[in-house]
């Protein structure tokens, strides 16, 4: 099952669940109790015809051997979120979950680190961050960004997180949406396409404005890195710094940041804010902006 970003118009089952969801609201606004209830009687009652329905389709198909099949209708948003709700989609839990972490993962590993699975506790994902993410200032967003995101394409139905290795002190722990294929609102955090850093040639680097946001962006050894356009030392541009192998040093302050290691300072305690940058399925690449 390939996790893709979802950019495409609303599509007539994704007006159909908006729809839904605004009748849902204005019954739950109405004055007289008796009506409410009576309508969420029904309601529950028709869901519970259908999801009759779909365990006999999902079992018909299980017996002929029609598991491919299967996994194409999953694949269909609306029908996906049916199938969610039903417990009857064909692929795990735990399988969705660690192939939504395997999709940010080279984004990981580029900043010298990782994340793991650690177990699934009654719907709860356990994550632990490895390597140079753990305890890195940009954590919080490095999970927001990238690990969240791709969880709830992948796995809407899972019920929370729990992460260690977060630069916050408490543990992450909320709700990921239902699955429901609507699109982001406005302003969002999400991935925006970046075809700019595929230009970048090995050993190079390049600052650049994307969505009014000033990044640097580097090649290094063949891995394209992201940050924002900001030192850590002086808080002035880095666009006249210079970039030797992975370190990237500032022109007004002297300090020296290596990329690899999620921007951390060779000499102190200063640490450059990572963006999440990936290239899907060998295409373009794809940045993930607050």
């Amino acid at each position: 099952m390939a996790i893709e970003a979802q950019r495409e118009q609303p599509t007539e089952g994704q007006e159909l669940l908006e729809r839904v969801e605004q009748l849902t609201a204005a019954i739950d606004a109405a004055a007289d109790p008796f009506l409410r209830g009576t309508v969420d009687e029904l309601v529950s009652a028709i869901i519970e015809l259908y999801g009759e329905g779909l365990t006999r389709i999902v079992r018909e198909l299980a017996e002929q051997g029609e598991e491919g099949l299967l996994l194409r209708l999953a694949g269909d948003g609306v029908i996906g979120s049916l199938l969610l709700i039903h417990d009857l989609y064909p692929i795990p839990l735990e399988a969705r979950v660690e192939e939504a972490l395997a999709s940010v993962r080279p984004y990981m590993e580029s900043h010298g680190g990782d994340v793991q699975l650690l177990k699934l506790d009654d719907g709860v994902a356990h994550l632990k961050l490895v390597g140079h993410c753990h305890g890195c200032p940009a954590s919080a967003a490095t999970l927001e960004l990238a690990i969240k995101e791709a969880l709830e394409e992948a796995a809407p139905d899972l019920l929370g997180l729990e992460v260690e290795g977060v630069a916050e002190p408490k543990p992450i722990r909320k709700p990921l949406a239902m699955a429901q294929p609507v699109a982001a609102p406005a302003g969002a955090p999400g991935w925006l396409p970046f075809e700019e850093a595929g230009t970048i040639g090995p050993g190079t680097f390049r600052a650049l404005a994307l969505e009014g946001v000033d990044l640097v962006v580097a090649n290094v050894d063949g891995t394209v890195l992201a940050y924002r356009d900001r030192c850590a030392g002086c808080e002035t541009s880095l666009r006249e710094a210079s970039l030797a192998g992975p370190l990237l040093t500032c022109s007004g302050c002297g300090a020296a940041f290596d990329l690899t290691r999620a921007g951390r300072a060779a000499a102190g305690e200063e640490h450059l804010d990572p963006v999440p940058l990936l290239r899907r399925g060998g295409r373009a690449y794809e940045v993930a902006l607050a």
